[in-house]
């Protein structure tokens, strides 16, 4: 399962201005919905909300993977979107987040939603990742980062399948 199938370009968000968590997922949620056809920017925002009640999405090294499941969708959504200046998302280090990926998954999708959590968790324990995630500048460069160390881990765990098997 590769993140870039499911984060398509228009999805990305390379200059957010939200300074606070509440007014971040509103952003995003606002950005997302009017790509999005059918949904909705309050019910996704709710759905967030409600999620960071139970403890922060911020995973720490800057990063948030703010995530909800929301009824009526079809198929899973991953948004991406940076912060120049930081945000206060009350993350595990208590240090500003400036990179978030945004998943949105249909309420039936536990394993698909929990495959794709941990596949951006594996991708951002990498600093040097997250550094380039940081200087990229637009959207289209973004993407690019993205999916080029998505395909890299993908490749380096066909490679450990392949080496158990002999």
């Amino acid at each position: 399962m590769r993140l870039a199938d499911f984060l398509l370009k228009e999805y990305i968000m390379p200059s957010l201005k939200a300074r606070e968590k509440r007014e971040l997922l509103d952003e995003m949620a606002t950005e997302l919905a009017s790509k999005v056809e059918g949904l909705n920017r309050e019910r996704l925002l709710e759905v967030l909300l409600e999620r960071e009640k139970l403890g922060s999405t911020g995973i720490g090294h800057g990063v948030a993977i703010p995530h909800g499941k929301l009824k009526g969708v079809d198929g899973i959504i991953v948004a991406f979107g940076k912060s120049k200046k930081g945000v206060d998302f009350h993350s595990m280090d208590d240090r500003p987040v400036h990179l978030f990926f945004l998943i949105v998954a249909p309420e039936n999708s536990t394993a698909t939603h929990l495959k794709i959590l941990a596949s951006i968790s594996r991708l951002l324990r990498d600093k040097a990742f997250r550094k380039k995630l940081i200087k990229a500048s637009d959207r289209g460069e973004l993407h690019t980062i993205i999916a080029e160390e998505d395909r890299r881990h993908e490749m380096q765990a066909m490679g450990k399948m392949s080496s158990r098997g002999t």
